[in-house]
């Protein structure tokens, strides 16, 4: 029971990687806008928020330079896709190939440095509760604000004036212009509040769950974000479901080495991508159902005045 326990754990840990980067997107995406640059974004972060935490001692330093990587390389992306009108697509994936190779050099540095000794978080008395307490209240503070902030990302995309403003842009940028709003600015706030999360998510993959930073070390975890935004259909609560079932994929994979389990290595280690394609291929068998929850603007450009 202790060993399901600390898969428990470690499925919270590794799935608020995915949760915050794929909540990012969201808003991305809610406003319209398509960023395939997730991965680069996350990359850069990593190792800003690496350093950061390298010269202060302070995590929370890391965390800010981490966002602040994030939301810097958005707004370079939202400049280019919204005001110079470049393809989102091509944008996105120039974003992502320029943050994996500036992070390598940025990095190399840092590749053998060791970041202070790591605090150990526990949830008074709950934290003491056998297996649950090790499973579910002895978890980094950011994953109880992950899920407070998705909950809060309900609230304000479905109940406030300005989610709604925000989802009219992504469904109707043309009727929302001409009720007054400026959809280019609303865009560009979506696009650095999403880049600002996924360099949050960044920062914690190198700062918390990995406490180390190691070339390449996002791993692919950018596009399956990604995938997540369309496997929940737009959906923040599901995004979190969504993000929790991968990061259980992801440690199911040690927990079975762990077991001794006569499985090549590399078939374990393909365990989450394989989830991934195999999710997006039942989804894709079904394309209305996609073309009905999807924002209906998403990934169109938007032409003032047109």
């Amino acid at each position: 029971m202790d060993a399901y326990a600390l898969l428990l754990a470690a499925t919270l840990n590794a799935g608020t990687v995915l949760a915050i980067a794929s909540l990012g997107l969201l808003i991305n995406e809610k406003a319209g806008i398509v960023n395939l640059g997730a991965e680069g974004m996350m990359l850069c972060a990593a190792i800003a928020g690496f350093a950061a935490v390298v010269h202060t001692g302070s995590d929370v330093a890391g965390f800010v330079a981490g966002a602040a990587a994030g939301a810097a390389l958005a707004a370079v992306f939202g400049w280019l896709v919204i005001w110079l009108n470049t393809n989102q697509y091509a944008t996105g994936l120039a974003l992502s190939l320029f943050g994996a190779g500036f992070s390598a050099f940025a990095g190399i540095s840092y590749v053998q440095e060791k970041l202070p000794e790591r605090p150990r978080f526990a949830i008074p008395v709950l934290g003491d509760v056998p297996l649950i307490g090790p499973a579910l209240f002895r978890q980094h503070p950011m994953v109880y604000l992950t899920i407070a902030f998705t909950v809060g990302l309900i609230w304000f995309l479905y109940r406030s004036r300005a989610g709604l403003v925000l989802r009219s842009v992504g469904e109707s940028p043309d009727s929302s212009h001409a009720l007054g709003y400026s959809v280019r600015r609303i865009r560009l706030a979506a696009v650095v509040a999403g880049g600002a999360l996924c360099g949050l998510s960044g920062a914690y993959l190198s700062v918390i769950y990995t406490p180390l930073w190691v070339e390449g070390m996002v791993a692919g975890k950018g596009w399956i974000a990604l995938a997540l935004t369309t496997f929940a259909t737009w959906r923040p609560a599901r995004v979190l479901l969504g993000a929790y079932l991968f990061g259980g994929v992801t440690m199911l994979q040690f927990h079975l080495q762990g077991r001794g389990v006569d499985v090549p290595s590399e078939f374990l280690t393909m365990l989450p991508y394989l989830a991934t394609i195999v999710v997006l291929a039942l989804m894709s068998r079904n394309p209305t159902w996609i073309r009905v929850n999807m924002p209906a603007s998403l990934g169109k450009p938007f032409h003032p005045g047109s």
